[in-house]
């Protein structure tokens, strides 16, 4: 089968079907011949001398083609397959690279989306219609099709309300603590919600003060700060990868927080929901890592969490080294803010998970419970760490 036109060859075929073939000189078919057999090799499997169905979606999908819908390979082998065989061979094969040549290059992306309808249909003259991908194949402009990919997998069902829902909590026992104590700042730690749910070095006996903390605030700054970050990072998480999964990563923030803090600093009561907060920070660290291939803009959101991170924390060393009478508990931030990224890298999507990607999930999830184990261990063997300190 002819694979391009020389100059005494022409063949004339219906407008319709015209495919414009680009002009080689003998030496460059031969390389081109070669580089298609090294794919058609690599793909045949069986070495049988023919590509099944399943090889030719095997092969388009390691060219980074996504999202292709079902019995598309099919269909493409159908076009390709002259001899109606149900199978590719070299020279079918080698004349659908010519006729589909962008399928084999790293611009696949781009091809899927000509014959792939979009999530969001659009109209022929805008931006991302199929149009305008005509118009950048033939100008040769490189665009990463796969960029935006994260932001359009968002969803609003079922509905992010998994951080309004643990906000309301946190603002009902405010307010029962208000009328009960007749503090209106809200700063008394002896109200009924603070007393019962309140971290206390002394009852650590109470499992639940562990995690419960997170329901008591002090002071309207305290609270209204951490319900803003929390709604704010938590909603826009909770679009993307579901409502448990970012259940999960606050709460795993505030039980590391607590942990940590009695670990380490063994004489400080804890109240608020920092620790779930930094956890919510570092998990948007977590998917930009994840998804950094999907994701519009990833160099600037990464880089504006990183310097909040940074600024925090020096401002965090700061304060615990020259101001003695500080009462944040820093600990508890950054033992959220580890957990935060540990269990997102865990728990959060990955839309397109490469093979280091696998070895840093297994790292992620492998250091989060050896961490936890250690610190319930040594909760349940070395008591003598914390129980002196009240004597």
């Amino acid at each position: 089968m002819a694979a391009y036109l020389n100059n005494q060859q022409q063949v004339q075929l219906p407008p319709h079907e015209i495919i414009p073939l680009q002009r080689m000189t003998t030496r460059e078919e031969l390389d081109e011949r070669q580089r298609i057999r090294d794919i058609f090799d690599k793909y045949d499997r069986d070495h049988t001398g023919n590509l099944s169905v399943q090889e030719l979606k095997r092969m388009i999908n390691s060219r980074r083609c996504p999202d292709l819908p079902k019995g598309f390979a099919k269909k493409l082998m159908k076009a390709a397959d002259h001899n109606n065989d149900g199978y590719l061979d070299f020279e079918e094969f080698y004349q659908m690279s010519r006729e589909h040549n962008y399928l084999f290059r790293d611009m696949c992306v781009r091809y899927c989306r000509l014959v792939v309808p979009s999530r969001n249909p659009v109209a022929a003259d805008e931006p991302g219609s199929a149009s305008m991908f005509q118009r950048q194949f033939s100008t040769g402009t490189v665009i990463s099709e796969r960029d935006g990919e994260y932001e359009r997998s968002m969803t609003f069902w079922p509905p992010p309300l998994t951080m309004i829902v643990f906000s309301i909590v946190e603002i009902i026992f405010f307010v029962i603590d208000i009328i009960e104590t007749n503090n209106q700042q809200g700063t008394s730690t002896s109200g009924p919600m603070a007393t019962l749910f309140i971290y206390s070095p002394q009852l650590r006996e109470q499992a639940w003060r562990f995690v419960t903390y997170m329901f008591v605030h002090i002071g309207f700054m305290h609270i209204v700060m951490n319900l803003l970050v929390q709604i704010f990072l938590g909603v826009a998480l909770e679009l993307v990868h579901c409502w448990w999964r970012v259940a999960l990563v606050y709460l795993a923030g505030v039980l590391a927080g607590s942990m940590g803090t009695s670990i380490f600093s063994p004489r400080v009561f804890l109240a608020g929901a920092s620790g779930g907060v930094y956890a919510l920070i570092t998990a948007h660290i977590a998917t930009i890592i994840m998804n950094w291939g999907q994701m519009e803009y990833a160099i600037v959101q990464l880089f504006v969490f990183l310097v909040f991170c940074v600024t925090d924390l020096s401002v965090s060393i700061y304060n615990s080294i020259y101001d003695p009478f500080d009462k944040v508990g820093y600990i508890a931030h950054a033992s959220g803010a580890l957990a935060g990224f540990l269990v997102g890298i865990g728990v959060l999507r990955n839309l397109k998970v490469n093979r280091w990607e696998r070895y840093l999930w297994w790292c992620a999830v492998t250091i989060y419970f050896m961490l936890m184990g250690a610190g319930v261990l040594y909760h349940i063997f070395n008591p003598d760490h914390f129980y002196p300190v009240f004597a």
